[in-house]
């Protein structure tokens, strides 16, 4: 009867720990993932309403080659003619498929004198940003439990910066030239959450009464945020 319950109390343990491994991401079980976007290139095995892994199929790692881990033209100035005078270039598992489940991606930001990356967050990702050239003020907020207390410095060329995930951050050009930056950020497709759009801009609108009284501003304010051309720039 003991050894009943050995083992009954065993099978509890090891269920628990499989639940914990499963809450969090799991570590890689082969060299790579490449992957699929199209799910009919699988050979048919994966059908409609299949588990996905990390988002994406995989392709047989014996049919994977250079191009799968492979992406140019990042050397390229960007165009910043527009609103916010920033032009961001991601390089994710959605452009570059070897990404898939090795957890990191990249980023070329691109400003013009006075270019803004806007306050945004990225819910999956930290992100550390080096200055490839220019000057750039950059901060990020705590959260409420925090204070939401402000961090903010001033880049030059070399510098560096960390973004923790989550966090609500930004990034302006102070000088009086264009500035170039590079990210990393911890997950192959860290997702970005542009505070002004998601919230003025969202389809459909939140109720002009919830924004009024969470920023505590006549309707007719919201109504003209509300309206405005919410630009996104990555």
């Amino acid at each position: 009867m003991k050894g009943v319950h050995f083992l009954i109390s065993t099978l509890a343990i090891l269920a628990s720990a499989t639940f914990l491994v499963s809450a969090s991401d799991p570590s890689s079980l082969q060299d790579f993932c490449v992957a699929l976007n199209d799910t009919k290139s699988a050979g048919g095995y994966f059908g409609a309403g299949a588990v996905f892994v990390n988002g994406k199929f995989c392709k047989d790692p014996k049919l994977a080659n250079a191009n799968d881990f492979f992406f140019s033209g990042l050397q390229n100035p960007r165009n910043t003619q527009n609103p916010l005078g920033s032009n961001v270039t991601a390089v994710t598992v959605d452009n570059l498929l070897g990404l898939n489940t090795l957890g990191i991606s990249l980023a070329r930001i691109d400003f013009a004198p006075n270019g803004l990356n806007p306050p945004h967050t990225h819910p999956r990702a930290t992100e550390i940003l080096v200055v490839l050239e220019g000057t750039l003020y950059v901060g990020f907020v705590t959260s409420n439990g925090d204070g939401n207390r402000l961090f903010t410095k001033v880049l030059n060329k070399g510098d560096v910066f960390v973004f923790p995930i989550g966090l609500i951050h930004f990034q302006l050009n102070v000088g009086k030239v264009n500035a170039v930056a590079f990210a990393g950020l911890s997950s192959q497709n860290p997702g970005v959450i542009t505070i002004a759009k998601a919230v003025f801009g969202s389809q459909p609108p939140i109720n002009p009464d919830v924004l009024a009284k969470a920023f505590q501003v006549d309707d007719n304010v919201v109504d003209y945020l509300q309206k405005q051309f919410w630009y996104d720039n990555n």
